[in-house]
C-alpha cells in the first residue's frame, strides 16, 4: 500500500514538473521539451500512474484511486494531444485549442471534485495537488482563448503539486529513517489506511465507479463545448480524448468485474461503445468528404438495452438507475439526428449527461470515502419488495459465487449478450453491399461484438466457464475478422472461395458448441443454433447462393434470443430464483449439472474452509487442492486406508510413484541425524519452492507416522518430498500434518490447471475440492535426484517450472558454505 501511494503521487509530482517547464518557457522561446517527447512522457507516466491507482487496494477505498486514474486518463488524452502537436497534425493555434479545450475544461471539473470531497474527508495533501491541477488546466483553458494572460500562471500551478509531492516524499523518508517513529502530517499512510478501513465499511462498493462517471464527462464535454461555443467544430483533434476515454473505460469495466458490480460494470460497457462510436464519427472525415450518417434501428435497440440495464439497476441503486436514463434520452437524439454527434440535439443531451455525470460523481467520490452519508435509495427498493413473495433480491457474500469454487471476478454474461443484441442490429442496418458501413462495422461489429465480447468470454473463462468462454471467444474472433475484412473491403472483393472456406472453419467450431449446449441448457442451445444461422447467411452470401431475406431473418432470430439471454442474466443475478429461466440440458448426464452427487467444492480464500478440508483429511478422505504449481490429489500420511484410496482413484502407475509433502522442515527435525549435512543444508536452501528431492529412503520415513502408507509413497529406494510454496498448502499441512501427493488427473492425461478440471475428472473419487480458480503456473514442480548428492552429483527426473541452472546454483552455493 505505502509503495503504490508513493508511485502514485509522486508520479503526479514528476508529470507535472514536466509541464511546468514545458508552459514556463514556451511563451518566450523554443519549448525546452519538445511536444512529441512530452507527450510520450506523459503516456508513460498515465501508465504509471494506472498501474498505482489499480494496485491501491480497493478494500481501503482511498481517495488516491480516483485521484490517480483521473489523471492517468487526463495525461493519456493530453499526451496523444501533443504528440499530433509535434507531428503538425493540428493545423493552427486554432485547432491545437479546439483540440485541448475540451479535455482540459473536462477534467478542471472533475479534479475539483475530487478536491472537494478531499477537503471534506480530511485528506489535504490529496485536496491540494487535485486543486493545483485543476487550477492549472483552468488557467490553460483561459491561456488558449487570450494570449494576454499567459502561461506562468500554469506553470506555478503545477509547481505547487511538485513542490506537494516532495513534502510528501521527504515525510516518507522521515518516517522510514526513523523506524515510524517521525511522519509528517498527512504523511502517515499507516493512520490512513486503518481510517481508511473504519470509513469503507459503509461506503459504496465499488470504488472504481466514480472514474467511470468522470469518463463519462469527458465524452460528454467534447460534444457539449461545441454547442455551447466553447470550441468552433468537432474534428480529429478530440479523437484522443474520446479514445482515451474509451480505453480507460473498458479498464474501469473489468475492475467494476473485480469488484463485484455487474450492473455499472455493464453500464461502463455501454457507455464505451459510445466513446469509440463518437471518435470515429469525429475521424471518418479525414478520408471521406461527407458527415456519417446514423443507422436509427441500432439506436433504438441500444436505447431499449440502456433502459433495461436502467430498470435493473434503479432496484439496488436509484440513483444509478436514474442517470442511465440520460444515455437512454442520448440514444434517441442520436437516432432522431442522421448527423448523429453533428447535430445540436445530440450535443444538448451530451450536455446534460455532463451535469448528470458530475453529481453522480461527486456523490459516489463522497459515499466511497465517507462512509455513504449522501443518500442513493439503496434500501427503499428493499424495503418495498420486503413483503413480496414473488420477487425478492439476491444479497450476501456469496453474490456472485461461482457455481464451483471461487472467483475474483462477477458473472460477465450480461454484457456479451447485449454485445450479441447490438451486433444482430447492426448486421441488419442498410448499406451498400460493396462498400463499408460508415458507422457500424468498427464501433459495433469490431468494438461491441469483437472486443468487449473477448472482455466476456476471458471473465467466463476466469469464473470456470469453460464452455461459455469457449462460445464468446470464438464469436468475438469471428465478429472482428469479418468486421474487419468488411470495412476492408476484402469480403465484396473476394466474396467466393476465401471467404466460404474461413466461414466453413468457424461454422465447424461453432457446431462443435453447438452439441456441447445440449448438455448446457436450452437457452445456451438456441443460442449457439442462431449464431449457426447467421454464420450460415454468411457462407451462402460468400458462394453467392443467399436467399432473398434469410439474412435478415437469421439476424433477427440470433437479436432476439441474445435479448431474453441479456434479460436472464441480469434477473438471475438481482432476484432470488429463476424470473427468467435459462432451462435445464436438454440431454442429461451424470455429473455436473446432473443426477450424479459429486464432491464438496469449497473456497480457499476462507479459513473455515481449510479446516473444513482438514478435517476431511484426518477423517480419511482424500481431496484435490490448490499448490504454487498445478492441483494436486492429496491424502493424510497418517491414514493408510486414506493414501490406498488416492493411489487407486489415480490408477497410479509404477513409474510415477506418490510423493510425500511437509510444511517446514521443523516436521523431519526428529530425523535430522538420518540425512548427511549436505542433504539437509540442500533441502534447507531449496524449501520452500517448486522443487521435489527425491532422497534415498531409510527410517526417517517412521518417523511421520506413515506406518502401512509407506508402502505406496516412493519406490523401495527412494521417496520424493517437497515444502510447497503456497500458504494454503502449507498451512492446511500444519493442520493435518505430512501429507501424501499425487497430481489431480488421470494417470496419462495432462496437468490440472483450475479446480473445473479437478472436479470433472476426479469429482466422484474424491470427497472434496479446495477451489482457488485457475492454477498460478501450468507446469509442474522439477524434480531432483538427490541419491547420490554426497558424491557431488544430483540428476533430474523432471525439468518443470525451476530450471536446472538455478537448482544448479543453489547447490554450489551449499557445497560454498
Amino acid at each position: 500500500e505505502s509503495l503504490h501511494s508513493c508511485l502514485g503521487l509522486l508520479g503526479i509530482s514528476a508529470g507535472s514538473l514536466l509541464l511546468a517547464v514545458h508552459f514556463y518557457s514556451s511563451p518566450r522561446a523554443a519549448p525546452l521539451i519538445p511536444s512529441t517527447a512530452l507527450g510520450v512522457l506523459l503516456l508513460i507516466l498515465s501508465a504509471l500512474l494506472a498501474y498505482a491507482g489499480i494496485r491501491r487496494s480497493p478494500r481501503n477505498a482511498s481517495l488516491l484511486l480516483s485521484l490517480c486514474l483521473t489523471i492517468s486518463a487526463f495525461w493519456c488524452g493530453y499526451g496523444v494531444t501533443f504528440i499530433l502537436a509535434g507531428q503538425g497534425a493540428l493545423g493552427d493555434a486554432g485547432d491545437l485549442r479546439d483540440a485541448v479545450v475540451p479535455g482540459l475544461a473536462t477534467f478542471t471539473l472533475a479534479l475539483l471534485l475530487v478536491a472537494v470531497v478531499g477537503l471534506l474527508c480530511r485528506e489535504p495533501i490529496l485536496a491540494l495537488m487535485s486543486g493545483a491541477t485543476s487550477l492549472a488546466s483552468a488557467h490553460d483553458v483561459a491561456t488558449h482563448h487570450s494570449h494576454a494572460l499567459g502561461s506562468s500562471a500554469v506553470a506555478c500551478n503545477y509547481l505547487i503539486v511538485c513542490l506537494l509531492g516532495g513534502y510528501f516524499a521527504l515525510g516518507r523518508i522521515l518516517y522510514f529513517l526513523t523506524k515510524g517513529k517521525m511522519a509528517l502530517p498527512g504523511t502517515d499512510l499507516a493512520k490512513k489506511k486503518g481510517h481508511e478501513q473504519t470509513q469503507a465499511a459503509g461506503g459504496s462498493t465499488n470504488p472504481f465507479a466514480a472514474t467511470g462517471l468522470i469518463l463519462n464527462m469527458l465524452w460528454a464535454g467534447v460534444f457539449g463545448c461545441r454547442l455551447l461555443g466553447i470550441t468552433n467544430k468537432l474534428f480529429m483533434g478530440q479523437v484522443p480524448w474520446l479514445w482515451a476515454a474509451g480505453i480507460y473505460q473498458i479498464g474501469i469495466c473489468i475492475l467494476s468485474y473485480r469488484a463485484m458490480d455487474v450492473l455499472m460494470a455493464t453500464s461502463f460497457g455501454f457507455t464505451s461503445i459510445l466513446k469509440f462510436a463518437g471518435g470515429y464519427c469525429l475521424l471518418y472525415p479525414v478520408w471521406q468528404p461527407e458527415e456519417p450518417s446514423f443507422p436509427t434501428p441500432l439506436l433504438v435497440v441500444f436505447s431499449v438495452l440502456f433502459a433495461v440495464l436502467a430498470l435493473f439497476l434503479s432496484l439496488r441503486s436509484p440513483l444509478d438507475g436514474l442517470y442511465l436514463l440520460v444515455y437512454v434520452a442520448s440514444c434517441l437524439a442520436l437516432a432522431c439526428h442522421p448527423r448523429g454527434f453533428f447535430a445540436g440535439g445530440p450535443q444538448g443531451v451530451a450536455v446534460a449527461v455532463f451535469v448528470a455525470s458530475a453529481l453522480v460523481a461527486l456523490i459516489h467520490l463522497y459515499n466511497v470515502k465517507a462512509g455513504a452519508r449522501i443518500p442513493t435509495g439503496k434500501g427503499a427498493v428493499k424495503a418495498l419488495l420486503a413483503h413480496s413473495s414473488f420477487l425478492k433480491l439476491r444479497e450476501g457474500p456469496d453474490l456472485h459465487a461461482p457455481y464451483l469454487g471461487y472467483s475474483k471476478y462477477a458473472d460477465a454474461e450480461a454484457l456479451a449478450f447485449a454485445c450479441s443484441v447490438l451486433v444482430s442490429s447492426a448486421l441488419t442496418a442498410p448499406g451498400d453491399p460493396q462498400a463499408p458501413l460508415a458507422t457500424v462495422v468498427i464501433p459495433w461489429v469490431v468494438v461491441a461484438g469483437g472486443i468487449l465480447k473477448l472482455l466476456g468470454g476471458s471473465v467466463a473463462f476466469a469464473r470456470g466457464k469453460t464452455l461459455e468462454s469457449s462460445a464468446f471467444i470464438l464469436y468475438a474472433v469471428m465478429w472482428i475478422i469479418w468486421g474487419l475484412a468488411r470495412y476492408g473491403g476484402l469480403y465484396s472483393a473476394t466474396r467466393s472461395f476465401h471467404s466460404a472456406v474461413g466461414i466453413a472453419a468457424f461454422m465447424l467450431f461453432n457446431g462443435f458448441i453447438v452439441i456441447c449446449t445440449l448438455f448446457l441448457n436450452i437457452t445456451w442451445f438456441f443460442y449457439s443454433l442462431t449464431f449457426m444461422l447467421v454464420t450460415l447467411s454468411f457462407f451462402l452470401d460468400a458462394i453467392r447462393a443467399l436467399p432473398a431475406g434469410y439474412d435478415t431473418a437469421a439476424t433477427l432470430s440470433f437479436g432476439l434470443v441474445s435479448f431474453y439471454c441479456f434479460l436472464s442474466a441480469l434477473s438471475s443475478g438481482i432476484f432470488e430464483g429463476p424470473c427468467l429461466p435459462m432451462g435445464g440440458p436438454i440431454v442429461q448426464l451424470g455429473g455436473v449439472g446432473g443426477t450424479t452427487s459429486k464432491c464438496l467444492h469449497l473456497p480457499a480464500r476462507k479459513a473455515s474452509s481449510v479446516k473444513r478440508i482438514a478435517d476431511i483429511l484426518r477423517s480419511g478422505g482424500t481431496c484435490g487442492i490448490p499448490t504454487d504449481t498445478v492441483y494436486v490429489l492429496v491424502a493424510a500420511c497418517n491414514r493408510p486406508d486414506a493414501v490406498e484410496k488416492a493411489h487407486r482413484s489415480k490408477r497410479q502407475a509404477q513409474d510415477r510413484p506418490m510423493s510425500l509433502w511437509i510444511s517446514s522442515l521443523r516436521q523431519l527435525e526428529p530425523a535430522k541425524h538420518l540425512f548427511t549435512p549436505l542433504l539437509w543444508d540442500f533441502m534447507e536452501a531449496a524449501w520452500p519452492s517448486p522443487i521435489s528431492l527425491v532422497v534415498p529412503r531409510g527410517e526417517w520415513v517412521d518417523f511421520l507416522g506413515m506406518k502401512d502408507s509407506a508402502k505406496y509413497v516412493g519406490t523401495p529406494q527412494s521417496v520424493a518430498i517437497r515444502i510447497p510454496d503456497c500458504s494454503v498448502t502449507t498451512h492446511l499441512i500444519d493442520l493435518v500434518g505430512p501429507i501424501v501427493v499425487t497430481s489431480a488427473n488421470p494417470t496419462g492425461e495432462a496437468d490440472t490447471t483450475h479446480h473445473n478440471q479437478v472436479y470433472a475428472k476426479l469429482g466422484d473419487k474424491v470427497d472434496a475440492v479446495l477451489c482457488d480458480g485457475p492454477s498460478p503456473e501450468n507446469i509442474a514442480s522439477t524434480v531432483v535426484d538427490c541419491t547420490k548428492i554426497d558424491s557431488g552429483n544430483i540428476g533430474f527426473f523432471r525439468v518443470g517450472l525451476i530450471p536446472k541452472s538455478q537448482v544448479l546454483q543453489i547447490l554450489e552455493q551449499v557445497q560454498k558454505k
